[in-house]
């Protein structure tokens, strides 16, 4: 990263504890992503090279969530790209940088009609991405990498979706 080291911060150190040592199946991050700064630089520096910001592609997600969320469980087709769907769970997920709030057990699957390229995330994740850039770690089941996001998405330096109207579920 660059000609000189980049240490992290005491409270930094405590939030990468906290990510590496809930339960796999979160998959926040593991030994492979290395310390959680590097991370966060790493993904700082792609959304600077597309274009973005970390609020515009939580901003995308967002609108896709509410989207699939109206739909009720069914799959829905927005503007004749995407095909998402949500499945809800009991319970909330509380921030791993201790942020006040819990968010909802949501997992949102989406899939390019066209390429049938997808994404999954979750309503905690879209918070991550926007107010601590976080994508989740590299191996994660969860990573939302910014330059795949980007492409599935078609986001680009003046990013807004259409007004996301549902063409019906399917």
């Amino acid at each position: 990263m660059g000609r000189f080291p980049v240490y992290q911060s005491p409270a930094l150190d405590a939030v990468e504890k906290r990510m590496r040592t809930i339960e796999a199946h979160h998959g926040y991050l593991t030994e492979a992503d290395g310390p959680l700064v590097t991370l966060l630089i790493q993904d700082e520096i792609r959304v600077k090279e597309l274009g973005l910001t970390h609020e515009a592609i939580a901003a995308a997600l967002r609108q896709l969530t509410h989207a699939a969320a109206e739909a009720q469980g069914c799959p829905t087709v927005i503007e004749n790209k995407w095909r998402v769907h949500i499945d809800a769970f009991r319970g909330k997920i509380p921030c791993p940088w201790g942020h006040p709030g819990l968010y909802p057990k949501t997992h949102v699957h989406l899939e390019r009609v066209d390429t049938g390229a997808s994404l999954q995330w979750t309503d905690l994740a879209i918070h991550l991405i926007e107010a601590h850039g976080f994508y989740q770690g590299t191996q994660s089941p969860y990573r939302l990498d910014p330059e795949i996001v980007a492409k599935v998405l078609e986001l680009t330096v003046s990013f807004s979706l259409p007004s996301l109207s549902s063409a019906g579920a399917e």
